[in-house]
């Protein structure tokens, strides 16, 4: 059977973001903390992520990054209603401190 015909070749331009995130003043996974709290929450909201059955495969697989209690959100979601729920996902999780949101709404 043939494979399907594939659509044009559509590559995405994430240069402006990588340049950004090479700066320094945004916050990766590489600053993930090592600590054994940092971890642990960093799971637990992870979890209550990839469990909620109402949100995209693109909202389960955006970053979380949590550095001495602060929980950092980044990467795209479809809609403002996934951006609140993975927000409110974080804030629940015990030990956290601040929530920084800086999910993005996916546009087409």
């Amino acid at each position: 059977m043939n494979a399907p015909a594939s659509a044009p070749d559509e590559h995405a331009d994430n240069t402006g973001k990588n340049e950004r995130d090479r700066g320094g003043s945004t916050v990766t996974p590489g600053d993930q903390g090592g600590s054994e709290g940092d971890r642990r929450i960093t799971q637990e909201i992870r979890k209550a992520v990839v469990d909620d059955d109402k949100l995209s495969a693109t909202a389960k697989n955006v970053k979380i990054i949590t550095n001495d209690g602060v929980v950092t959100l980044r990467g795209p979601v479809k809609s403002s209603q996934e951006k609140t729920q993975i927000a409110a996902l974080a804030q629940r999780a015990k030990g956290v401190k601040r929530v920084d949101n800086q999910l993005e709404i996916a546009t087409k």
